[in-house]
């Protein structure tokens, strides 16, 4: 065992050690950037028109917020969460020598043989998929028993189970989707661990041997690793994916500093005492793995992340499949504001008020942009200005870019490259994030359906708002140019509108050659394969998708939602 995961242990170690200079320097850069931007917004000399100026404000606010928060964070990393007691955990974790079959190697913490549970999700994905995540689970190393938690009611996947060696549980309802279907599943599996898998995120042979060390300490209620996909053949795809490198690869580990890393649903191990503290998996939310986070901090337990990718899945692919998506995420994430502030809980240490409140306000930059497009055709149409005469378009720029081309600067270096993409997806997405918001507000159930079973209906029947406002931005942007040409000054209006125009144009660009290709009928793509587990969540193909305003302000991870509870009845083949 020693021997296997020397070379691996060592560039954990280095990567953990700290920050790099150049990552704490861009970071401090930023953070200049932020305050120096936010100083000249709120200079009162500078203040122009009332109503494009709050506009501004209420937007820039919100976004600074997020901005500052998450460079705080990330300076708060680097601290790497194997111990001593760790280390020496995983080289006798499978005893003096394992023989055998690998799968079979006992699991041996401070002297005690654990019995592990791995759950896999299931609700409808094709069978297929869920055979390549079952027969990969069944690989991981170290005793376990292997359970497709089968939502779907599907004959084909029981039969397929039977056939694979899997444990099989199915429900005759769906209540409390996700989080109902894991805690039934509880009621039989009576491991002293359990992980869990959604049903197109392939494991890694080594899950267990690099998160069941972690048990070690009695207060860890769950280890947590990335969620990484390998699936970027298409726009939405790669826009989705892209959309987390910041906050797999430095907002999570900074939030060990504080006991608030949290679960996000998948690719994830938890300690059965715990789930049983706060009465299992919360199931009154769409965000029930925040929530089930949320009380299991408020109960005193610790949470760990690890940034190593030890799962690959599938990002949203479609259009359909990226809306439906965000917009569950998005009602959860506002359930959580409007009904439970988590400043208010004294059951939490400071630091974890922050960032639970930082999660909990986290889409409301989503809806930042909706204000920020709107600002250029109030001066266009209406001659009203954010900013007054006396501010000239280069000192506007110099202010501006020392907030966001930090942003750019900062994913830059994560990804290794800049992704129009992720831009395109963060200024277009205010449509579900409004919705979502309004959803929560009136309490109406956005219903359910897995991010793998999108049914496959045309693009533009979740695009009409973005196609309302490009056409609405392009005809103010030849009103824009008529003027400027006219008065022979080209101005920052026209320009900012342009630009919105452009980038909405790209997404109405991208639903009409989705619809083209549904036309055209399925495309043969191939499947994701488990990375390595050496691989660093900071990889570009390993991301995760939400649509940030500001791209570093949004760093916050995907999450599956639950419907309300319902009593079901099982069925269960060994």
């Amino acid at each position: 065992m020693s021997s296997m995961s020397t070379s691996r242990d060592a560039a954990t170690r280095q990567r953990l050690a700290g920050q790099s200079p150049v990552m704490i320097l861009i970071v401090l850069v930023s953070t200049i950037g932020i305050l120096v931007y936010s100083l000249f917004l709120l200079d009162p000399a500078h203040r122009g028109d009332m109503i494009p100026w709050l506009m501004v404000i209420a937007a820039e606010s919100v976004l600074v917020f997020h901005a500052l928060l998450a460079m705080w964070t990330i300076l708060s990393g680097g601290q790497d969460p194997r111990s001593f007691a760790y280390h020496h955990t995983r080289d006798t974790l499978y005893g003096p020598s394992p023989e055998g079959d690998p799968r079979q190697w006992p699991l041996i913490v401070a002297g005690r043989r654990l019995t592990v549970d791995v759950f896999i999700t299931v609700y409808g994905e094709d069978v297929d998929v869920i055979r390549r995540t079952a027969e990969a689970a069944i690989a991981i190393r170290g005793r376990h028993r292997t359970w497709i938690l089968d939502d779907g009611r599907s004959d084909e996947v029981r039969d397929m189970a039977a056939q694979i060696g899997a444990r099989y549980v199915r429900r005759l309802s769906s209540g409390g989707a996700k989080a109902g279907n894991v805690n039934h599943a509880l009621t039989i599996a009576k491991g002293d661990c359990f992980a869990i898998f959604d049903a197109d995120f392939v494991p890694d042979p080594a899950f267990l041997e690099e998160t069941v060390p972690f048990m070690v300490d009695e207060q860890v209620a769950f280890v947590q690793t990335p969620q990484a996909y390998g699936n970027l053949h298409t726009t939405v795809a790669r826009g989705a994916a892209y959309m987390q490198a910041v906050f797999y690869r430095f907002i999570q580990p900074g939030r060990n500093r504080f006991n608030a890393a949290f679960c996000v649903g998948t690719n994830v191990l938890f300690r059965r005492e715990a789930i049983d503290d706060v009465g299992g998996i919360c199931t009154d939310s769409k965000s029930e793995d925040v929530w089930t986070s949320l009380h299991l901090h408020e109960r005193g337990w610790r949470s760990v992340f690890i940034p190593e990718v030890l799962a690959v899945g599938e990002a949203p692919e479609t259009i359909e499949a990226y809306s439906k998506q965000q917009l569950r995420w998005a009602t959860g994430g506002f359930e959580i504001l409007l009904t439970h502030l988590p400043l208010a809980s004294r059951k939490l240490t400071v630091d974890q008020r922050v960032q639970y409140f930082v999660t909990a306000t986290f889409y409301l930059t989503g809806i930042c942009p909706l204000l920020l497009i709107l600002v250029p055709p109030l001066e266009i149409y209406f001659d009203l200005r954010p900013m007054n005469l006396s501010i000239t378009v280069v000192t506007w720029f110099l202010y501006y870019a020392g907030f966001y081309l930090m942003q750019v600067l900062l994913a830059w270096y994560t990804l290794g490259s800049f992704r129009w993409e992720t831009l395109t997806l963060a200024t277009v997405s205010f449509p579900i994030y409004t919705k979502a918001f309004v959803n929560a507000f009136t309490g109406r159930d956005v219903g359910w359906q897995s991010t793998g079973t999108a049914k496959g209906h045309s693009p533009y029947n979740f695009v009409i708002p973005q196609i309302l406002f490009f056409l609405f931005l392009a005809l103010t942007s030849a009103v824009a140019v008529w003027r400027d040409v006219d008065n022979g000054v080209f101005t920052l209006a026209t320009a900012w509108n342009v630009t919105n125009t452009v980038i909405l144009g790209a997404f109405v660009w991208t639903a009409h050659r989705e619809a083209r290709a549904l036309r055209r009928g399925p495309t043969a793509v191939p499947a994701p394969v488990p990375a390595p587990a050496t691989r660093h969540a900071a990889e570009p193909r390993i991301v995760v998708a939400r649509p940030p305003a500001a791209i570093a302000a949004r760093v916050e991870p995907q999450r599956e939602p639950a419907p309300p509870r319902r009593t079901r009845r099982k069925e269960l083949v060994p």
